[in-house]
């Protein structure tokens, strides 16, 4: 299915950027937000475990101390929406199980009919080393976090992606526990009239110096 003009494609991703100002005046509509939190459950992850949590903070007061930790940058409190991506730290075959069992009631087949694959889950969770679980899962985020860049983007909807913070915070201000850890940020929203590098060029390498072809 095509569902949009190649060139549509392109000038939306040529149109976005990382917003340095947003219009705290302009909301994002409700269906709009809706689209974009489908967008998300619908991003890939490896195995299809989706290892993350999405933290949408919308308390004036959180996002307050969220700002301080995010390096007292302004989008966290002028955007529209603030998403923080958190990806879990352990996981165990209890885990594994659950996700077994969704996938099971939402294609109507026994669980036992993904023994195998189930099997094959549980050896990679238990390969990886104590601690590096949250590497793995991290990268599973920003899967996600890619997606929805190019969904807002495709909406007309401005985005600021964030790693400038402080996660630790995040994690202690949000409440996350020992299960998830904060990896990133997504302010979206609308940018300001006088937000500067909302006119200024894109920049790129030359395909020439990015591309393969073997």
């Amino acid at each position: 299915m095509k569902a949009i003009e190649n060139s549509n494609l392109v000038e939306a991703l040529s149109w976005r950027y990382a917003v340095k100002k947003f219009d705290a005046s302009k909301k994002i509509s409700a269906a709009d937000w809706a689209t974009l939190e489908q967008a998300l459950l619908l991003s890939a992850s490896s195995f299809g475990l989706q290892p993350w949590k999405f933290i949408v903070v919308n308390t004036p007061e959180l996002r307050t101390r969220l700002k301080a930790a995010t390096w007292n940058q302004s989008q966290v409190e002028e955007a529209s929406h603030l998403i923080v991506f958190a990806a879990k730290t352990t996981m165990d075959e209890a885990y594994v199980a659950k996700f077994i069992n969704q996938v099971s009631a939402v294609r109507s087949t026994p669980a036992e009919s993904f023994a195998g694959y189930q099997g094959v889950i549980n050896k990679f969770v238990k390969a990886v080393p104590d601690g590096l679980l949250v590497h793995w899962s991290s990268r599973q985020a920003y899967l996600a976090l890619g997606n929805l860049l190019t969904s807002a983007a495709l909406l007309g909807i401005d985005a600021c992606p964030m790693e400038g913070m402080e996660p630790k915070q995040y994690d202690s201000i949000l409440g996350l526990g020992a299960d998830y850890a904060t990896i990133c940020a997504c302010a979206l929203g609308y940018r300001s009239a006088e937000d500067k590098y909302s006119s200024t060029p894109k920049v790129r390498f030359p395909k020439t110096e990015v591309f393969e072809y073997r």
